[in-house]
């Protein structure tokens, strides 16, 4: 590191990285830990640092566009999509405690060391969220979320291993890729974002504690598929508009999962994305984008639901399953739960 970097960067005040961070959250909530998951979630930081210099230069090398292929979604895979998970799995698949890696760019789980009682993680990820918007420099994503394999199946490999609910999470987050360059996560203690300084290489702590505002001035919702919302979705959409919460809203969507909800966290106020004619089941998926979503925003005191259940209560049943999402304060989410179509 280069020292006089971070005394630029640090000024008179203390620096504290990502690395340090879950290392002191480490020390105080897990004493007794080997440190096994720092070096796994230190596999996270080192990928997206790459896909960050790569998305960076998006536009002056050659890795804008599609490759000509679709994933399992049924999705043109971008070249940084491919890019972005080649990383991820590269990163990821060195450390000994990752047993298995389910990405949303490959059909079956990735099983690294099935036989291997150290492998004691499964790393589910979106490697990168929003990517049919970098051609046009949208801010795009990585989302991730890390459950503990069950002790007593390390070696079968079942998929009902990695099959969890979101309750079981030992840690979720997410990195998005903007003016600048945002890591948040939680290992359950709390919120904390760290945004990447380029003169020394490291995240540096810069949202310490993420709490949403109990009630925001912001919606955020596909509009232009109103019509083929249910009811309630757009009865709720209209009280918002119409001021029915006691306070003025303003939409704004930007296409980028990762990019919304981002927003949503910080300035509070409600995230929608409702089942449709098109996607009756919903769109996003609930293993690797709505679970860790949920996780990050009732750490933050935040609430998050499928339209009619919690998330984290929802037992995924195949790996690419889809679900609806509502996410966001406690007074648009109470209200949109008291709403009736």
């Amino acid at each position: 590191m280069d020292r006089q970097a971070l005394t630029e960067v640090a000024g008179e005040h203390s620096v504290v990285t990502v690395q340090q961070h879950i290392l002191r959250q480490q020390r105080l909530h897990y004493p007794n830990a080997s440190g096994e998951f720092s070096w796994l979630l230190s596999g996270i930081t080192l990928a997206t640092k790459m896909i960050a210099a790569k998305v960076r230069r998006a536009g002056l090398s050659d890795v804008l566009g599609s490759v000509g292929e679709t994933n399992v979604q049924g999705e043109q895979q971008q070249k940084l999509d491919v890019f972005a998970n080649k990383v991820l799995i590269h990163c990821l698949g060195i450390r000994r405690s990752v047993g298995v890696l389910v990405s949303e760019e490959n059909a079956e789980p990735i099983v690294l060391r099935g036989d291997d009682p150290h492998a004691k993680y499964a790393i589910v990820f979106d490697p990168l969220d929003g990517s049919s918007n970098i051609d046009v420099n949208v801010s795009v994503g990585t989302i991730f979320a890390i459950f503990r394999l069950p002790d007593e199946s390390w070696n079968t490999n079942q998929d009902s291993d990695v099959l969890q609910p979101g309750r079981n999470i030992v840690a979720a987050g997410y990195v998005v890729y903007g003016s600048s360059t945002v890591l948040v996560y939680s290992t359950g203690q709390g919120v904390h974002g760290f945004t990447l300084e380029p003169a020394i290489g490291a995240y540096v702590l810069s949202h310490e504690n993420m709490r949403l505002p109990d009630q925001g001035k912001y919606y955020s919702a596909n509009e232009a598929n109103f019509a083929s919302f249910p009811p309630n979705y757009q009865q709720f959409i209209n009280r918002l508009r119409d001021g029915d919460l006691g306070t003025s809203y303003s939409s704004r969507y930007i296409g980028s999962l990762v990019a919304d909800f981002h927003r949503t966290l910080l300035k509070g106020g409600i995230f929608l994305y409702p089942p449709t004619e098109s996607h009756p089941e919903g769109k996003l998926r609930l293993l690797y984008e709505a679970i860790p979503i949920a996780f990050l925003v009732e750490q933050a005191g935040g609430v998050a639901t499928d339209g009619k259940e919690r998330i984290l209560d929802v037992q995924p049943t195949s790996f690419h399953q889809r679900t609806p999402l509502v996410v966001g304060s406690k007074v648009e989410a109470e209200a949109f739960a008291n709403t009736k179509g």
